[in-house]
């Protein structure tokens, strides 16, 4: 894990920079889906999720979820074109776990990809990731708290 002030950068993820959406490639093939600790930080706290159902396809540029705080509303793109498998129920009743564990309990969606060889090159991983990130937080004046 990598923290640049204050903001985690979990590695071995892959990122929508500009959305501040992670994407974590597991071993069956599917794909978890949620906000970046940045992402969390700028929105707020949340207040209002929703995720699109179970056996939805979801192509790439549409949103898988949409997530609202007391200050911000939009959407969760999907860089990675697939159908909905799973969503994180839990976030229905209890939305600020986004906020308090963004890259664990606060997953938001499982996604079965179309075709994730191609859509893994619109997204960053590793070392990039991470100098990415750091230009982000610099640019926006992102302060995360740890």
């Amino acid at each position: 894990m990598k923290i640049h002030n204050g903001c985690k950068i979990p590695e071995g993820l892959y990122y929508d920079i500009e959305n501040q959406v992670w994407y974590k490639v597991e071993e069956d093939g599917t794909v978890l889906v949620g906000a970046t600790d940045i992402g969390q930080t700028r929105a707020g706290k949340m207040v209002n999720v929703r995720i699109k159902p179970p056996g939805k396809h979801v192509p790439k540029g549409k949103p898988i979820a949409s997530l609202e705080s007391g200050k911000w509303t939009g959407p969760v793109p999907a860089v990675i074109e697939g159908e909905i498998v799973e969503r994180n129920e839990k976030l229905f009743d209890q939305p600020e776990l986004i906020n308090e564990d963004p890259y664990g309990e606060g997953w938001i969606a499982r996604l079965k990809p179309t075709n994730l060889e191609r859509d893994l090159k619109d997204l960053i991983t590793g070392q990039e990731a991470f100098e990415k990130m750091k230009e982000y937080i610099e640019r926006e004046g992102v302060e995360c708290k740890s």
